[in-house]
């Protein structure tokens, strides 16, 4: 076996677990409009148990919904109706073998107004989170001794359910983090002051679980050993509190850091390398004999069997991973390792949830909407049909990898010399190679899937029309879009991709960059890079706003460190021979930036130049992706999955109105 460590059996207390890999509890907005669990939720999570998740931990859920409350539809185990719903969801993952656990948890100060009906938040101490930006009531003791029951009540919920475990959730800032953390602890009572004192509660919650539940129930603790935030937990601390719970008979300890003030170190952005905090948990584990789980940007099978191999954790969680591919495991396994759909960072999964929508994924078209893509209708043995796919971006291959797994014959053209479209343009070395990863996915399905791919070919009307298509989709992307303001036409206006592609070499030259989005920030630093002198125009674009606050703030720095002057909240007044006019958002004035060059990165704007003509020779002609005016990885493999998914019944909706129409 190539990966003997990854499917080792491994143990939880007395529970055993099939393989190494967990599934780590990430909030999916999937619960009822009550926090009932739903069927959308059950098979979010079979799939995952199903792709052979030796352990997955379901995500946080609610033991007080009056004040805990973090997330619009999180799921609830406050009350003892609660428990059906939950016991379905356990019977779904233990038929394929895999152990489940509940993450129970309370957001205290981590929690806003809006969430609980208006009423203030709650914490250990009146201090507030800044990233909340809402000053907390003090509890009382009296309630915090309510929220142990209400902690260990939800866990003997999780125990009547058939769950096989809970995971205390004391990390990531919630309420729990709140009490073990001096940051955010300033009691006077039997919860607050010295070491101990903060251990109090997360202490009385443990011994009341063990009570009630059994010394053989498993519970498991997450922890943010590092805080990353001044006058917080760091890891020397982190290391005195789990010895702490060690001795208190915790079955398991899963390592994590961060909090809201400091979130980018939970959910890492592009920028971060894989498995970065690994070294976290390699810490914990050597402080401690229970088991450790390590997270945090872990992709690929051989990084993960390294891990274990060298005992740094006892077991790996893969969360972002497993959204993207829930077969991670069993194509490990399989020798399939080339198929697995590896997760990028691109955060699409957490703009979706925190705009209040369900986890989606830019690169899995089928997370979170489980129910409605079942698996694919396999076209007839005796129909043949042929569908031309024209453009090797994303959208165009998403597109032909499921046609040719419903049995179409498919061709697809690209006139280029390489695949994947604008993913190339992505600069960033460590962004880069994430992207390059979903490059090599797609290339890969083409070769599997014997898709006739005919690179340094442009489509042409006849050619296409030769192959006598059932139906042409037309993937033919995007093109730079120009600013609509005066010289944006001038011989020195370029654009990012004349950059990325190397058409235009630019040295020791007075640049200004407009634009914002990822590849705005990786042509900036490119520019500077190779010895010119760039000043960078923030405009706001349709990709800035895929990029979290933390994100945008960690880029900026990077553009800091190689010298570029940072000019924000302008706008672009014109273009002129020698210089850029911007205009401040506030005052209105203008002023002028002296400029050789201009590079425009401000996203891109549809580019279909066949449809017109395709359409009176060719029955059914369908345009997605960029070409279709979308403008994010996300929305072309969407695009390009459910227009696959779909084709049927497409053309049969187009040929009705045809009938209509003429009728």
């Amino acid at each position: 076996m190539q990966y003997p460590s990854i499917f080792k059996q491994g143990k939880i207390g007395n529970l055993t677990l099939k393989n190494r890999i967990v599934m780590p509890p990430m909030g999916t907005n999937l619960a009822g409009p009550q926090g009932e669990v739903s069927d959308e939720l059950i098979a979010y999570y079979e799939e995952r148990a199903k792709g052979g998740t030796g352990l997955i931990i379901v995500e946080f859920t609610c033991i007080d919904y009056e004040y805990g409350k973090g997330f619009i539809r999180q799921v609830r185990l406050d009350d003892d109706r609660f428990i059906p719903g939950i016991h379905a969801l356990a019977n779904a993952v233990h038929k394929y073998g895999a152990k489940v656990f509940v993450q129970i948890h309370h957001a205290g100060r981590q929690s806003n107004s809006s969430l609980i009906n208006g009423k203030q938040v709650v914490a250990p101490s009146n201090v507030a989170c800044a990233a909340v930006g809402e000053e907390p009531r003090e509890l009382t003791t009296a309630e915090v001794k309510d929220l142990v029951n209400k902690f260990v009540q939800s866990a003997i919920r999780c125990k009547q359910a058939g769950i096989d475990g809970v995971e205390v959730h004391g990390a990531h800032g919630y309420l729990i983090n709140q009490f073990l953390s001096p940051q955010a602890n300033f009691r006077t009572d039997d919860y607050g002051g010295s070491f101990e004192n903060r251990m109090r509660f997360i202490e009385e919650i443990i011994v009341g679980i063990r009570e009630k539940c059994g010394k053989d129930y498993p519970v498991t603790v997450r922890l943010s050993v590092d805080e990353f935030v001044e006058g917080g937990i760091d890891l020397e601390l982190g290391k005195e509190i789990s010895k702490y719970l060690e001795k208190l008979g915790v079955d398991g300890l899963h390592i994590s850091c961060g909090t809201y003030d400091s979130m980018d170190r939970i959910i890492e952005s592009p920028l971060f390398e894989q498995g970065w905090r690994v070294y976290l948990a390699e810490e914990i584990k050597k402080e401690v004999t229970i088991p450790v789980i390590t997270v945090g940007s872990i992709r690929e099978p051989q990084f993960v069997e390294n891990i274990l191999s060298e005992r740094r954790a006892d077991f790996v969680a893969i969360g972002r991973g497993l959204i993207a591919d829930p077969e991670w495991v069993n194509k490990t396994i399989e020798g399939r390792e080339a198929e697995i759909r590896k997760c990028i960072n691109c955060l699409h999964c957490i703009h979706s949830t925190m705009g209040n929508s369900h986890v989606l994924c830019s690169i899995n078209a089928r997370a979170g909407r489980e129910l409605e893509f079942k698996e694919l209708q396999n076209l007839p043995s005796d129909e043949d049909r042929h569908v031309v796919i024209v453009g090797g971006g994303p959208g165009g291959m998403e597109a032909a990898r499921n046609l040719a797994l419903k049995g179409y014959d498919v061709t697809l053209f690209e006139k280029g010399n390489k695949l994947g479209g604008q993913l190339h343009l992505v600069t960033d070395p460590i962004y880069r190679k994430k992207m390059t990863w979903h490059i090599h996915y797609l290339e890969h399905e083409m070769t599997r899937l014997n898709i006739d791919v005919r690179m340094n070919t442009e489509a042409t009307v006849e050619g296409i029309t030769s192959l006598n298509p059932y139906a042409v989709l037309l993937a033919t992307g995007g093109r730079p879009r120009l600013p609509l303001v005066e010289g944006n036409n001038l011989n020195h206006v370029y654009t990012y991709e004349d950059v990325k592609l190397q058409d235009k070499v630019f040295a020791n030259s007075k640049i200004t960059v407009v634009g914002s989005g990822m590849i705005c920030h990786g042509t900036t630093r490119r520019l500077a890079e190779a010895g010119n002198d760039v000043t960078y125009v923030e405009i706001p674009t349709k990709a800035s706003k895929r990029i979290g606050p933390e994100t945008r703030l960690r880029l900026l720095e990077k553009l800091k460190q190689v010298n570029v002057n940072i000019v924000t909240d302008h706008k672009l007044g014109g273009i002129l021979p020698n210089s850029v006019i911007v205009e401040d958002l506030v005052s209105g004035k203008q002023s002028e930036i002296k400029s050789e060059y201009v590079i425009v990165a401000m996203g891109v704007e549809a580019y279909n130049p066949l449809e017109g003509t395709l359409s009176g020779q060719v029955a059914n002609v369908f345009v997605l992706g960029d070409a279709a005016g979308y403008s994010s990885l996300g929305d072309a493999t969407r695009d390009g999955f459910e227009k696959a998914y779909f084709l049927e019944s497409i053309v049969t909706h187009c040929r009705e109105e045809e009938v209509t129409q003429t009728l």
